[in-house]
């Protein structure tokens, strides 16, 4: 199976891998105190998280961004489709963060406050993971028409039997 990535994609690949690779490595640098707020905001949203150690939540966190970042900067090794479908799960479960949590928000509305800007701004990742998923859908379409061409031709160009 080919991995089929747009040219076109590459810019906002590059940008989103960047950001996202960045991020992943500073956790995974980072201090005790970092993680234990990392993990005590993201479990006060997804409670399922509260019985993660906050160390090898924070640890974890940065190495799933740096294998999202990487993945997105290999466009020749990770086609956009998976690339697309990875991006747009986890910039979802930023998002749900954003709609979740107390004080994102405006009261009574989907806009961001002040401290939910942060957040807020992650819909680009979903939006450049959706277009990937989307470029890809597109690809594959125009593979499928290519290669049914091909077999045309060939059958065209092949001698006839003399059956007779």
């Amino acid at each position: 199976m080919r991995h089929r990535s747009r040219i076109s994609n590459l810019p906002a690949r590059v940008a989103a891998g960047v950001f996202i690779l960045n991020s992943g490595l500073g956790k995974l640098q980072a201090e005790k105190d970092t993680h234990e707020q990392l993990h005590g905001f993201a479990s006060g949203t997804y409670p399922l998280l509260e019985s993660v150690p906050p160390e090898q939540f924070g640890k974890a966190l940065g190495a799933t961004e740096v294998a999202l970042g990487s993945a997105l900067l290999m466009p020749v090794v990770v086609g956009d489709g998976l690339a697309g479908l990875a991006l747009t799960a986890f910039a979802g479960g930023l998002l749900g963060l954003y709609a979740k949590t107390p004080g994102m928000r405006r009261e009574g509305s989907v806009r961001p406050s002040t401290e939910g800007t942060a957040l807020a701004k992650d819909a680009w990742l979903a939006g450049i993971g959706l277009t990937l998923m989307a470029s890809s859908i597109g690809s594959r379409r125009a593979a499928r028409q290519e290669r049914a061409a091909k077999k045309r031709a060939a059958r065209a160009k092949a001698p006839k039997s003399a059956a007779g």
